[in-house]
């Protein structure tokens, strides 16, 4: 009869932990970087704990990953310890641990944040879309995607097809003008099922409108948590009640 596996202890503190993803380290995938992420706990020396089973695996829960390719600096993640530490030194050791463009912002303990699961607080998110095209042809395009009131994209999943309403997940979206020339597209996007994603509403846009964004928009997640329902505003996930 086979052994049982070692029970283990639970977990004594949970910290949460803000990171970004930057310049050329945008294009590492979520598999990449909690690979990444894994090996940097583990040189950091950080007292992870461990899941019980026949395979114990450091427990960290990933939440609200941003597309490949895109920028962001608002990336979140749990992790559990086995021990209690002071989340400044943590933030300190992964800093180090980690390569330049995956960088650590912020690491608070579970008990300071608001009440409630790490993914229940990712309601929404703020990007921004730079566009290689004028503003007023970004301006022309954003005026008929919000006089319409649904837009039907499609995207591949992992489930095959998919068709959507790109129109009903966006909160706002405003265009900016750019120093270097170009447009910049102002967007924040509810959190759905299936998610809308920038690339959906950049389709969407094409589609209502012709509007060519060039061959390579930068997409940048500027803020991702709880979403205002009166202002419109995303919040910080991480505050404290």
């Amino acid at each position: 009869m086979r052994d049982q596996p070692e029970q283990q202890a639970p977990p004594v503190q949970r910290l949460r932990i803000r990171y970004a993803k930057r310049g050329r380290l945008r294009f590492t995938s979520h598999r990449d970087f909690s690979r990444a992420f894994e090996r940097a706990v583990f040189r950091a020396r950080v007292p992870m704990a461990y899941s019980s089973g026949f395979n114990p695996h450091p427990r960290i829960s990933y939440a609200g990953a941003a597309p490949t390719g895109s920028a962001s600096e608002a990336e979140f993640l749990e992790i559990a310890l086995a021990e209690v530490v002071d989340p400044a030194d943590i933030a300190a050791s992964l800093a180090e641990a980690l390569p330049d463009g995956l960088d650590v912002l912020a690491v608070v303990d579970v008990a300071a944040t608001a009440p409630g699961s790490l993914s229940d607080r990712l309601e929404a998110s703020h990007w921004r879309l730079d566009l290689a095209c004028t503003p007023d042809d970004a301006a022309a395009a954003v005026a008929r995607f919000l006089a319409t009131d649904e837009v039907l994209v499609e995207r591949m999943t992992k489930k095959g097809l998919r068709s959507f309403d790109a129109r009903a997940a966006v909160v706002a979206l405003a265009v900016d003008d750019t120093p270097g020339g170009g447009a910049a597209l102002d967007l924040v996007l509810r959190h759905t099922v299936p998610a809308v994603r920038p690339d959906d509403v950049l389709s969407a846009l094409r589609r209502v409108a012709d509007l060519d964004p060039g061959e390579a928009p930068l997409l940048t997640r500027l803020a991702q948590g709880p979403l205002d329902a009166a202002t419109g505003e995303v919040g910080d996930p991480l505050a404290a009640s």
